[in-house]
């Protein structure tokens, strides 16, 4: 009797693990949200709906896309992994590495362009720096934890039963694309164009 007991305490710890493991991740991720949300919501309040004539546009829409294709290579990645296919969960976990580097250097350079074109102590200029710094903040945690888990696969830690820490950052990584397709309209489209010294 005290055997079952123990099988079925055990059986419904399997059970209740992975759902709290789910439930955690999308409670950060809410968290995470209203942080952006606060901050989207501080360009508007604070600056308005204008931005500067000199934004490179091509460089954002660049930058967006490649966004977007990590996020399909980072699913790749998961369902790889979920498939025990390690070659593929190898390969789509580099190239989203590579996408994920290739997005933080281009921010690199239009965080450069901004001290040039616009003076980032104007109302947008301080806005910009903020949204820009947190979103790439997040890029760079969300990067590491996509190198560690590519790192801790090729170790052989994960597999068709047991891939949470992949599942959770790819998800943390789609949150991160997510919130620059918020982020670029609201930097980038939204309003009409001033002239620089203003805003």
């Amino acid at each position: 009797m005290a055997l079952a007991l123990e099988g079925a305490h055990m059986r419904a710890e399997a059970t209740f693990r992975p759902k709290a493991n789910r439930i955690g991740i999308w409670l950060f991720i809410l968290s995470e949200s209203f942080l952006f949300a606060a901050f989207i919501a501080g360009r508007y309040i604070t600056a308005g709906t204008g931005r500067p004539e000199h934004l490179n546009q091509t460089l954002a829409l660049i930058l967006t896309m490649v966004l977007l294709v990590s996020s399909i290579s980072a699913y790749t990645a998961e369902t790889a992994i979920a498939h025990d296919d390690r070659r593929m969960f190898t390969w789509a976990m580099v190239a989203t590495l590579v996408f994920a580097a290739v997005f933080f250097g281009g921010v690199m350079m239009e965080w450069n362009e901004m001290l040039t074109d616009f003076r980032p102590d104007t109302i947008y200029g301080t806005n910009f720096m903020m949204l820009i710094g947190l979103h790439a903040f997040h890029v760079l945690t969300g990067g590491i934890a996509l190198a560690f888990a590519l790192y801790q696969g090729r170790k052989g830690h994960f597999g068709s039963h047991n891939y949470w820490f992949v599942e959770a950052t790819v998800k943390y990584w789609h949150f991160v694309d997510l919130a620059w397709v918020v982020i670029y309209p609201t930097l980038y489209l939204v309003g009409q164009p001033f002239a620089e010294g203003h805003g």
